[in-house]
């Protein structure tokens, strides 16, 4: 397994300009491939999908590919593959498609750890048709969320349990095999929100349990979308309101409207540089995928620990990232400073890590932030050892001004 840092970043445009990055959970930069792809889908006839014309052939060619790309990257059924804006639309269509199945007093569970995306959409379901929300609360002291906590609100009326894969927030990362294998036994579907998780570590649809799992491209190198995977006979359950002439084909049937061919390409360049990550990887894309995501992740891990280690010095800052499993991103409070202060001092030097509550506004109001939140440090696959020491440097400075 190896990770050749200076390969990765060769391959970024925007890192010409010289920051560091540390705001990658909001969103990754972009590599020269997934440019050029959404460039190349753009200059080369396109049309709606169909097999008379060239044009026609290219835009099923390119939703084929980043069907089967995106399938390779999640572990899953390309024909369960579904394309959206975002992962906020997603949840919502399919929040509203299964909630015509909801009965008065059936139950929805949502955590306090999730992105707004994975709660408020369910919420908003559920009153809509008098179902109940039952809240899963997390350890704010330590971060965590088990499965657990999450059996303490399950009950033989429970529909759909909603939670995250990675808080987006502290890093978080729930057991998801252990809290699927609770739902499931009660009878009910699990949605996961994958979005910051999938940036960070291999995804295994089958493996993690999840009935449902959302991701954006965008968080890991690609453009603005949303994507959704599952099993094809389950999305054939759901029936969404759509279009008269629309298909009524799986997954076709829950993507209104024309799909965004350029960005699909870019989605599936995208995957392919993920593919790339680790340069010794052989064998089919699935394989290279969890290969150079692995690499990924364990390159990672030591860039937090040296974070970490700095952060440890400094007595002013307080982390709230601290479960036993968790995704390189940090929340940080800084004791007699503001954080906001903070981001512009450091943006002032380059170093992008911005500060907020990031939508996970029930997170941050469990940990004791309000809607404040902290300082988020989030890596990506360009940081470098030379970022981190630029960020510890930047704060120590910011700690230590008059």
């Amino acid at each position: 397994m190896t990770y050749d840092i200076a390969a990765v970043r060769a391959q970024f445009p925007a890192l010409k300009a010289g920051l560091a990055h540390f705001d990658g959970p909001g969103g990754s930069q972009t590599p020269q491939a997934v440019i050029d792809a959404i460039g190349d889908a753009l200059a080369a006839p396109l049309a709606n999908r169909g097999s008379t014309t060239v044009g026609e052939r290219n835009a099923e060619a390119v939703v084929a590919g980043a069907r089967q790309a995106l399938a390779d990257l999640l572990g899953a059924d390309p024909a369960g593959i579904v394309f959206g804006r975002s992962a906020t639309q997603l949840a919502y269509d399919v929040s509203r498609a299964l909630a015509k199945t909801w009965a008065p007093g059936d139950e929805v569970v949502v955590t306090r750890l999730d992105h707004d995306a994975n709660i408020r959409p369910w919420v908003q379901a559920a009153e809509a048709v008098g179902a109940v929300v039952r809240w899963a609360d997390f350890d704010p002291a330590t971060g965590e969320l088990t499965s657990d906590d999450i059996a303490a609100v399950l009950s033989e009326r429970t529909r759909l349990v909603a939670v995250t894969a990675a808080s987006n927030l502290i890093g978080t990362r729930p057991h998801i095999p252990a809290i699927a294998d609770l739902v499931h036994r009660g009878g009910a579907l699990l949605y996961v929100d994958g979005v910051h998780h999938t940036a960070h570590a291999p995804v295994d649809l089958a493996r993690l349990g999840a009935d449902f799992f959302a991701c954006s491209p965008y968080k890991f190198l690609g453009p603005h979308l949303g994507v959704l995977a599952s099993s094809p006979a389950l999305l054939d359950t759901l029936h969404p309101d759509k279009l008269l002439p629309s298909t009524n084909a799986v997954p076709e049937r829950f993507e209104l409207g024309t799909l965004p061919y350029e960005f699909l390409a870019g989605a599936r360049a995208a995957v392919d540089v993920l593919a790339g990550l680790d340069p010794a990887a052989t064998g089919t894309r699935r394989e290279r995928l969890v290969a150079g995501i692995t690499a990924l992740e364990a390159y990672e891990d030591v860039l937090r620990l040296r974070i970490e280690a700095g952060l440890a010095a400094l007595p002013e800052v307080r982390v709230y990232s601290r479960a036993a499993d968790r995704t390189p991103t940090l929340l940080l409070t800084l004791e007699g400073h503001s954080t906001a202060d903070a981001y512009g001092f450091l943006a002032e030097r380059g170093i992008a890590a911005p500060s907020g509550a990031f939508y996970a506004v029930e997170a941050s109001r469990h940990l004791g932030l309000g809607d404040t939140g902290g300082l988020r440090v989030g890596l990506a696959p360009y940081n470098t050892a030379e970022d981190v020491d630029r960020l510890l440097e930047g704060l120590t400075d910011f700690l230590r001004r008059p």
